[in-house]
């Protein structure tokens, strides 16, 4: 004890962060007294109360920063970021500015529905609470003073000697100084499937991976079974769960590709309004046109004309409507923007246990001497049938194979609960499945195990890797039973079962299997090795460690999930590459990478599996090599997954991430789009992520992917008709002016086509059906721009078009009317422009398919949109207060001819164009 309060003082002048760099040893690697002489403690009586006291004023409490959460004003200012709105606040300022309220408040109202429809759908899909602090736990059972007592987590501090016990919550990273039948789930930290078995033996390897360090407890975690006890070696931010809230500070949330190609878009539109407003108001003065107010009217109409106001709100509603669908296909996105990225994905980062398996162990076959039995079934139902060279058997008519069935649910510790709500294992999954594979042969555990009394145990431990329990039979017999490593059953085994007889192990037998172990750890199968011995009334702990009888092998399996292999094959069609990050041994990741088809590249290529151990040193050259070649990672750390993720974005990949644990949050928050698993998933992934599958199924990822495809072609498709439409009516104000003609739209007519029979076609095109192809193209290039050569060049094209037949039917209402009816003429320019557009929703849809194909009433939606926005234009010109705000009059008969003629015009002519384009491509 003296060296416990001595501690303090021998470093009261030293910073808290220098003790820390201190005490940053590779405990593991330590031997048990070692550790009790760096950390100055006592492990027997702990640390005194004094002692602890003062090092909890040096440390700091045992807590962990809170996740930082996004606040309901953060996500109400997030919607106003956007360079979009900002031109379109500039644009309802200067409208109040000249006196043109009813403009302005349009305007304003467009901005704030925007704002109210992005806020509320990023809202509802940001539910999930701070959670880095969960993972810490409320109440601790320590020793100090010599005195077992409970405290409160916080208070803890390294040295504390920790008791551990079957339910409990880890609650501070700590070195093993005591283990009974300990195991630990460290999904969360590792990625390892099932709990480890932990003990408090060296592990010599330095540099071993947190899931190589079996004698290491840490924060966050959970006792599955038995009991310890650990010296506290790190608490708070310095524990392994405090070190990846600092990686998820660190990690930088790169802004989604459709946030990049908006903001170019929304800087170029800037650019053209302020250089057509200079135009206009220079050309104006030059020749004379009216005074300055005057001209910056025109300048206004312009700007107006310019910018497609409906396109934030039909954006924000196109991604909201696909995060419903996708919520309907059991994936939660949280952000908007990240609906579309989904559909530039070219590489799919994910873990193995419960998304490409269903992370339900299952005994899958018994090797017996020379027999291979298999075993039907999956996951915990006990339905399942025994088959011997295809052909169905009775386990009870095989003496051999209802031993080893007895050993297994024996020498088990495991416990099913079958309820209403579902199956609840408590214990560890791979005995779960050995208690399941009796059932299915007729086997009432709990019989079985009343009938056959235990009368003492020797838990599993790291060192021995076996488990022994002994048994009163009824016949009064004494036997042990025994399952464990087959290397080492096989190493303590003098003798094996063969049907009801046993016979001497010679070493071909133990070549045998050794093989038949090999090629089942080969196929992705865990092994365990079944044995027993006769014990002697007065045996002793020594007998049963030897002279076993080997019963024979069985392998289990966590069983594929069956649409993954699919979703892995819409994967590489798609062009797509799926790597697989797993805390899982090589050789078994290697395997399921081979039976999922994930180890062969787009090109067809055979990629590797690489061991976290090999990432250690790399340079980004070295990184960059081993990740453009690699279908597998396992074993790896946070810090891996934080650069296997950057490293491929480096490369140009657009990267979604899944994850279930705190190691994943920093790899989520870093990829383009971090997807959480939402049953098995931590809220501290959860709330780092992008979108949350609420089934922790691969191929909900792609069926989402796919959405995001669909989602991003109908943006184009609603960007090349608003957008063709804008310069139409950038065009005709602007050619108008420079000929010399009165203005042949006014701001509000400009507005009211912007805001009504702009938007619901353009509403309608994001709503077009998915095309059948959506899978079959390669994923996007990250820096395509959104609109490329060709469709800028359609949009141009397009737009003339539409300014023209405006034009021409404005010059035809001048010589009907003279310049002093440029009133009517305004209007007949104002109704073929808007009906134009509205047909123009059809030429929108396809850039190459015609409009008379099979797809015509597939959306009905557009022609809802259709009718109602002629019927609106409609009103627009006989209503007397429209009349009034838009400056119309009611059309004459001839005059509606004229519009007529005009309107249709573009629809034929790009009609045309189609099926010459089809024409000269047969060529």
């Amino acid at each position: 004890m003296e060296n416990a309060r001595s501690f303090y003082d021998a470093h009261s002048d030293s910073h808290a962060s220098t003790l820390t760099r201190r005490l940053n040893y590779a405990w593991h690697a330590l031997a048990i007294q070692e550790v009790e002489s760096k950390l100055e403690c006592d492990l027997r009586d702990g640390l005194a109360q004094q002692e602890a006291e003062r090092r909890l004023g040096l440390f700091g409490p045992n807590a962990l920063p809170n996740a930082l959460k996004r606040s309901h004003w953060a996500i109400i200012l997030g919607q106003f970021k956007s360079l979009m709105v900002v031109l379109l606040a500039v644009a309802t300022i200067i409208a109040f500015a000249l006196g043109e309220t009813i403009e302005g408040i349009a305007i304003l109202v467009v901005i704030l529905l925007n704002a109210t429809i992005g806020a509320l759908t990023e809202w509802k899909a940001d539910q999930a609470l701070s959670a880095l602090r969960k993972q810490a736990v409320r109440i601790a059972q320590v020793i100090r003073d010599g005195v077992e007592k409970q405290i409160s987590a916080e208070e803890l501090v390294p040295g504390d000697l920790v008791i551990l016990e079957a339910g409990a919550r880890v609650p501070a990273d700590g070195r093993i100084v005591e283990s009974v039948r300990l195991q630990v789930e460290e999904a969360a930290l590792t990625g390892e499937s099932v709990p480890v078995s932990k003990s408090s033996e060296v592990v010599p390897d330095e540099k071993a991976v947190l899931g190589d360090q079996l004698n290491m407890a840490f924060l966050g975690t959970t006792v599955t079974d038995g009991r310890g006890r650990i010296l506290l070696t790190a608490t708070g931010s310095q524990s392994e769960v405090g070190k990846i809230g600092s990686l998820i500070d660190e990690a930088i949330s790169r802004s989604t590709p459709l946030e990049q190609k908006l903001a170019k878009l929304g800087r170029l539109l800037v650019f053209l309004v302020l250089v057509l407003c200079i135009v206009i108001v220079l050309v104006g003065w030059i020749r004379g046109i009216g005074n300055i107010w005057h001209l910056l009217e025109m300048g206004l109409s312009l700007a107006i004309a310019a910018v497609p106001e409906g396109l934030p709100a039909v954006t924000t509603m196109t991604l909201a409507i696909g995060m419903q669908r996708m919520a309907r296909m059991r994936a939660l996105v949280r952000r908007l923007p990240a609906v579309e990225t989904l559909g530039s994905v070219s590489v799919i980062c994910t873990d193995k246990t419960g998304t490409l398996t269903k992370n339900e162990m299952t005994a899958c076959a018994f090797v017996l001497h020379d027999r291979c039995i298999d075993v039907t079934g999956q996951g915990y139902c006990a339905a399942g049938a025994f088959h011997h060279h295809e052909k169905s058997i009775k386990p009870e008519s095989f003496e051999h194979l209802s031993l080893a069935l007895k050993i297994g649910v024996l020498c088990n510790d495991s416990k099913i609960e079958r309820g209403v709500e579902g199956t609840v294992v408590l214990g560890d999954p791979t005995e779960a499945a050995l208690v399941v594979a009796g059932e299915k042969a007729g086997i009432n555990p709990v019989a079985l195990r009343a009938s056959h009394p235990r009368l003492r145990e020797v838990p599993f431990d790291s060192a021995r890797k076996r488990m022994v329990t002994v048994h009163r039979m009824p016949d009064g017999r004494t036997l042990a039973m025994v399952k464990g490593a087959p290397g080492t059953i096989l190493e303590s085994s003098t003798s094996q079962q063969q049907d009801s007889m046993t016979e001497p192990m010679t070493p071909s037998h133990r070549k045998h299997w050794e093989a038949v172990n090999r090629d089942l750890a080969s196929a992705a199968i865990r092994v365990l090795a079944l044995a027993y011995r006769e014990l002697p009334a007065d045996f002793s702990e020594n007998d049963l460690d030897r002279d076993l009888t080997l019963v024979g092998l069985v392998g289990m399996s966590d069983v594929l999930r069956e649409e993954a292999k699919l979703a892995i094959q819409d994967c590489r069609s798609a062009g797509i590459r799926a790597v697989m990050i797993t805390g899982d041994q090589p050789l078994t990741a290697s395997e399921i990478a081979r039976q999922l088809g994930i180890d062969a590249g787009i090109d067809g290529r055979r990629l590797q599996t690489i061991h976290g151990r090999d990432l250690h040193g790399l340079d980004a050259d070295g990184w960059s090599s081993i990740v453009a070649d690699a279908a597998v990672f396992a074993r790896v750390s946070p810090e891996h997954k934080l650069k296997i993720v950057e490293t491929l974005q480096n490369l140009g990949h657009v990267v979604a991430m899944t994850g279930d644990g705190v190691n994943d949050a920093p790899a989520l928050k870093k990829a383009d789009i971090g997807i959480a698993m939402g049953i098995k998933g931590t809220e501290v992934a959860k709330e780092n992520a992008d979108m949350v599958i609420t089934d922790d199924d691969f191929a909900t990822i792609v069926r989402a992917v796919e959405q995001g495809r669909i989602i991003y072609g109908n943006i184009l498709r609603f960007l090349h008709y608003l957008l063709s439409c804008n310069l139409a009516e950038i065009l005709t104000v602007f050619l108008a002016v420079m000929i010399g003609w009165p203005l042949p739209l006014v701001a509000l007519q400009i507005l009211w086509l912007n805001l009504v029979t702009d938007v619901f076609p353009a509403f309608a095109l994001a709503l077009e059906p998915s095309s059948p192809d959506a899978m079959k193209r390669p994923p996007r290039k990250a820096n395509e721009p959104l609109l490329t050569g060709g469709l800028m060049a359609r949009i141009v094209w397009q737009g003339v078009l539409l300014s023209s037949v405006t034009l021409i039917a404005f010059y035809i209402g001048l010589r009907l009317h003279g310049f002093d009816g440029s009133r009517q003429a305004s209007t007949m320019a104002f109704m073929t422009l808007a009906f134009a557009q509205i047909l123009h929703v059809f030429n929108a849809r396809s850039q190459h398919r015609t409009l008379f194909g099979d797809r015509l009433f597939t959306n009905g939606w557009l022609w809802c949109a259709v009718v109602g926005c002629v019927a609106l234009q409609v009103v627009a010109v006989y209503v007397p207060l429209l009349q009034t705000v838009l400056h119309t009059l009611p059309p004459s008969f001839t005059e509606w001819q004229v519009i007529i003629i005009c309107s249709l015009l573009p629809i034929i002519v790009t009609e045309l164009e189609k099926l010459v384009g089809r024409g000269l491509a047969k060529y």
